[in-house]
C-alpha cells in the first residue's frame, strides 16, 4: 500500500468513526456532502480502451485522464490510441464555452491559503497531509520522508509529464518542482468562479483532479493561460493534457474561450 493509500485509508477509518459516534449519541446521522460534483466525463472514461491511454495502469509519467476521473493516481501519461483519443474528444466536447471575464477582485487568497489540508469534498482533504505533499507522494518514486514524518516529503524523483525529463528533487530546492493547477486559479475566477462561494473555490485549488507536480520553470511560463496560448513543451502530452483541462473544466461547471476550446479538439485529432 502506497503513502497515499494509507492516508485515503485513514481519513476514511476517521471519517467512519465519526458516523458512528454520531450515530451511538444520537440515534441518527446525517449524510455526508461530497462536495464537488462528479466529473461529468466519467462515462468516455469507463468506455474508453485499456490499449494505449485508455490504461489505469501507471507507466513512466503515470494513468491516463481516462482512467483517472478522481486525480488520486499518479501523473498524467500520453494518450496513444485511436480509440482513447476519440473519447477524449467525446470529453471535450461537453465543455461549455463563453468570453474570458474579467480579472477585477482576483486574489490568490479567495482561494484558502496554499495547499491546506481541509478543503472538504475533494480527495484526500484531512488526512492530516498537506496537499503540496500529497501531490508529490502521489506522483514521486524513491521517496524520502523528514525523520519523523510520513507526510514531509524531503527528496525524489519525478517523472515529469510536462517536458519528459526526470527530475531529482531535493527540499533544499524546493522551486525545482511546482504543482500545476491545470486549470489556473485565475482563468477559473474569470470563467466562473468569481461567483461560487469560498468552499467550491477551496476545492479547484485543492483538487488533485487539477494538480499535477511539474518541472518549476516550464509551471512559471504557464502563468495564467488556457491551451490556446500554453500547452507543455512534450508533444506526446498534449492530447492528455486537453483531456484533463476538460475534466475540471466538467467537474466545476467552468466554461472555457472558444479559442482553448478548438485548441483542446486539435490536440486529440479534432
Amino acid at each position: 500500500m502506497s503513502r497515499v493509500d494509507e492516508r485515503r485509508a485513514r481519513t476514511f477509518l476517521r471519517g467512519g468513526a465519526l458516523a458512528l459516534s454520531v450515530l451511538a449519541l444520537a440515534g441518527c446521522a446525517e449524510e455526508l456532502e461530497s462536495g464537488a460534483k462528479p466529473s461529468a466525463s466519467a462515462s468516455a472514461s469507463s468506455t474508453a480502451g485499456t490499449g494505449g491511454g485508455g490504461s489505469a495502469e501507471a507507466g513512466a509519467f503515470g494513468v491516463s485522464p481516462l482512467g483517472n476521473d478522481d486525480g488520486t493516481k499518479p501523473g498524467l501519461a500520453p494518450i496513444t490510441s485511436a480509440a482513447d483519443k476519440k473519447a477524449g474528444l467525446e470529453v471535450i466536447e461537453e465543455v461549455t464555452t463563453k468570453s474570458r471575464g474579467s480579472s477585477s477582485g482576483y486574489d490568490r487568497k479567495k482561494f484558502g491559503y496554499a495547499w491546506m489540508d481541509t478543503a472538504d469534498g475533494v480527495p484526500l482533504a484531512g488526512n492530516g497531509c498537506d496537499t503540496r505533499n500529497d501531490l508529490l507522494a502521489r506522483d514521486g518514486k524513491d521517496l524520502k520522508y523528514r525523520s519523523g514524518s510520513d507526510c514531509v516529503v524531503v527528496s525524489m524523483n519525478l517523472n515529469d509529464p510536462y517536458t519528459g525529463e526526470e527530475i531529482e528533487w531535493r527540499k533544499e530546492a524546493a522551486a525545482k518542482v511546482q504543482i500545476d493547477h491545470v486549470i489556473p486559479l485565475s482563468y477559473g475566477w474569470k470563467m466562473g468562479a468569481s461567483k461560487w462561494d469560498a468552499a467550491k473555490r477551496k476545492q479547484l485549488a485543492n483538487d488533485p483532479l487539477n494538480l499535477v507536480p511539474v518541472d518549476g520553470p516550464t509551471n512559471g511560463s504557464k502563468s495564467d493561460s488556457g491551451p490556446a496560448d500554453w500547452l507543455p513543451p512534450s508533444e506526446q502530452i498534449h492530447c492528455s493534457y486537453a483531456i484533463r483541462f476538460a475534466q475540471v473544466a466538467l467537474k466545476y461547471e467552468l466554461s472555457v474561450t472558444t479559442a482553448d476550446k478548438e485548441t483542446m479538439r486539435e490536440q486529440c485529432g479534432g
